[in-house]
């Protein structure tokens, strides 16, 4: 109850403390501790009954005397203040300036957990957004309003990755106000650095917002950051009209922390030890992006993950496809290989790609050429572990055509420097070459009007 201070601390269990015989207090309501040498933290209350409340405390509580430590109720959950003036700011992950500027004079307060978003007015998207690389733009089509994750493995370049999209991102033959909401979850300093130094090499801090809760704050800190970022992207978007671009990195800590609290909390675990709502969690982040009828303004997610030991089965990513529209991997064979951004196009998906492409979008041909791509690319890779056995002695002319083609594709097609932006027609263009390495009789997957519009001739 607000106003009212309590003494009545229980128990501490790592950062959770338990409060007895409290009165009308909720979940999610914020909590202010005092102890006994003045110093004051703040909590959030994870879960009440009829007279107790456990209290995750962002601070810690290390130092916390049960006996003298009083307890504030504050009556209201975690709001955000939201303003214009957020723009090139950055944040700790519970919306607190960090960069040395002023506070932000709010044009108002909004709670970080938001609003589902009704099914019904939820608005299809169908514009195509540029983002400069190829086997994304071609290959895995990203489309305004959707959410496409980077599933991405320990020293990966995911974060060069997300940075380059950051820059590039467009949407063809429009001018749009347009923002970039970046959210970092538990990364390290020198990682949180060189997205800053990347948003202000190229001007893009301009237009960004930047929530940082890194590894050696508290875990329940990288609860919130997510929530607050995706609170700043849809006060841009429904209310200034932007289209707001959510990078959100590295959702593997951010389940960490849940597993954590759900461990103190003394929760039944799902599996490998994650709590059993974990997928609705995961939800409450992932739906926030989207387009709504009526509103201007859209909110498209790219969120990364570090796959622990490389494996796509496991929980997080698992769940996180299920959630998405797709994904996009990264493969440690092809980093190995020197190529950026090393992206396996094969196990890539984008499931909204079909609304993006085709005649007025990117060009007629789209469809075609990158179901071509795949087949040949997919045959290159087989006849590749086939020459590991047998030997490229045995194989025909038309195989080692298509083992030709599957190098050509990864060190001309995917591999790209990571300031270039190409265009979708140029990536069309490099695609249509590479095609050409092949009969003619084996693009079976193109329309013959679009084979003769676009293969070059031989020469």
């Amino acid at each position: 109850m607000k106003n009212v201070e309590y003494k009545t601390v229980s128990d501490i269990s790592g950062s959770l403390l338990a409060v007895n015989n409290v009165q009308h207090v909720k979940y999610g309501e914020l909590v202010e501790l005092t102890l006994k040498n003045g110093e004051k933290r703040t909590g959030k209350v994870l879960e009440t009954t009829t007279d107790t409340a456990l209290i995750q405390v962002f601070e810690g509580t290390t130092g916390i005397d049960i006996k003298e430590t009083s307890i504030r109720f504050s009556g209201s959950e975690v709001e955000l203040p939201v303003s214009m003036d957020m723009l090139g700011r950055v944040f700790d992950g519970l919306g607190r300036p960090i960069d040395k500027g002023p506070r932000i004079v709010p044009e108002d307060m909004r709670n970080i957990n938001g609003s589902p978003i009704n099914p019904t007015a939820r608005d299809n998207p169908s514009d195509f957004i540029e983002t400069g690389i190829s086997a994304i733009d071609l290959m895995n089509t990203l489309v305004r309003g959707q959410k496409l994750p980077i599933f991405s493995g320990s020293g990966l370049p995911h974060n060069e990755l997300a940075a380059q999209i950051a820059r590039q991102a467009r949407v063809l033959g429009k001018k749009e106000s347009f923002a970039v909401v970046f959210g970092a979850i538990g990364i390290t300093f020198e990682e949180a650095q060189f997205f800053i130094n990347d948003l202000k090499r190229t001007g893009a801090i301009e237009h960004s917002i930047v929530f940082l809760n890194l590894a050696d704050d508290p875990a329940v800190e990288r609860i919130t950051a997510p929530r607050a970022a995706l609170t700043a992207a849809e006060y841009l978007a429904y209310d200034q009209d932007m289209h707001v671009l959510v990078i959100l990195t590295d959702m593997t800590n951010y389940c960490e922390s849940l597993k954590e609290i759900s461990s103190a909390r003394k929760e039944v675990p799902g599996r490998r030890g994650y709590p059993g709502y974990m997928y609705t969690d995961l939800a409450t982040i992932y739906e926030r992006a989207g387009r709504i009828k009526g509103r201007k303004g859209s909110i498209t997610q790219f969120p990364i993950l570090t796959m622990p030991e490389d494996d796509i089965t496991h929980p997080i990513p698992d769940l996180t496809g299920y959630i998405t529209e797709g994904q996009i991997v990264l493969s440690r064979e092809l980093h190995k290989k020197g190529i950026y951004p090393p992206i396996d196009v094969l196990p890539c998906l984008s499931r909204l790609m079909n609304k993006g492409i085709g005649k007025g979008k990117t060009r007629e041909d789209h469809s075609g050429v990158s179901n071509q791509l795949y087949a040949a690319y997919a045959r290159g890779k087989e006849l590749r572990e086939l020459v590991a056995v047998i030997g490229e002695a045995a194989l025909s002319e038309l195989d080692k055509k298509y083992l030709k083609f599957a190098d050509e594709f990864e060190n001309r097609f995917v591999s790209q420097g990571r300031d270039e932006h190409r265009t979708i027609e140029q990536t069309l263009s490099i695609a249509w070459d590479l095609l050409s390495m092949l009969p003619e009789a084996e693009l079976k997957r193109i329309k013959i009007e679009y084979i003769k519009k676009y293969l070059p001739k031989s020469k």
